[in-house]
């Protein structure tokens, strides 16, 4: 997943608090805790996994509004005019996420899946598995970006036009670009999915974020929204974290049943986020 900062850059970052600062390590801890739970409790994450509409998990998306609330309320819409400014960034966003991600996906899939890791896959799973890695890939993270965004001081206006522009993006292109790299004819494509997340994750969340902003800057001004944020940021970092455990622990009993698979499916996915995030640095793009 992608985050953007600031494309206009700043003159001097904030200092990061210790949340923050030791992110990585809470980010592991909760991703073991979620396994744990998930093998040694797995009633509880069953009964949460089934809280679903058009495959699209109702918890996850509650703690995801949580998570993205301290970004959309700094979002002005007054000012979305400027990000025009910044078409060098967004046109390189866009190409690595629609030109380069999903064919450099299909080729590290079909380098270390389909050839080197051959023969500790499951012969009948190879095609499934590059197929899987090849629809992450097409399928770009759009929520998440607010997240990092926000934790890296981002441009919320910058941030919002990227995710809104790829969002759209994907609506449209999915289906041709998994479909020609999976040589396939037609694919069966979850459109009902694909709008639905683009409603819950993206529409509601901004809607309403929007709609507190102008009451907080009704009632309190400048200084009642910043301090809303601060009382948001902690809030933000626990539901990233909570997230974390709830998805980890969906999955916990597949990852200790195959960890040698989930291990060798994650290079390629390890290695193309690595040279992502290399091919954006030089353009300010995290």
């Amino acid at each position: 997943m992608t985050s953007v900062s600031d494309a206009r850059g700043r003159a001097e970052a904030p200092a990061l608090g210790i949340s923050e600062r030791y992110l990585t390590v809470w980010v592991a801890l909760c991703i073991v805790t979620g396994i744990i739970l998930g093998q040694f409790f797995p009633a509880p994450f069953q009964a949460l996994g089934r809280m679903t509409v058009a495959d699209v998990n109702i918890p996850v998306a509650l703690l995801i509004w949580l998570m993205m609330v301290p970004m959309l309320l700094k979002v002005d819409f007054g000012a979305l005019h400027r990000v025009a400014e910044q078409g060098r960034g967004i046109a390189v966003t866009v190409g690595i996420n629609w030109l380069i991600k999903p064919f450099s996906m299909a080729l590290l899939g079909w380098l270390f899946i389909g050839w080197l890791f051959r023969r500790w896959l499951p012969a009948g799973q190879i095609d499934s598995y590059i197929a899987g890695l090849i629809i992450l890939a097409a399928a770009p993270c759009t929520a998440m970006v607010f997240v990092w965004s926000n934790l890296t001081d981002g441009d919320p206006n910058f941030t919002l036009s990227q995710v809104a522009l790829n969002d759209t993006i994907m609506v449209f292109a999915f289906a041709p670009i998994v479909g020609l790299l999976l040589g396939l004819s037609s694919i069966i494509v979850p459109w009902t999915t694909l709008f639905l997340s683009v409603v819950l994750y993206i529409v509601v969340p901004v809607i309403a974020a929007q709609l507190w902003r102008r009451s907080l800057l009704a009632r309190g001004g400048e200084a009642g929204l910043a301090q809303t944020l601060r009382r948001l940021q902690p809030i933000s970092l626990v539901a990233l974290l909570a997230a974390l455990v709830l998805l980890f622990g969906f999955q916990g009993e597949q990852i200790v049943r195959q960890p040698l698979i989930i291990a060798l499916l994650a290079v390629p996915i390890v290695i193309q986020v690595y040279l992502t995030m290399v091919t954006r640095t030089p353009w300010k793009i995290a």
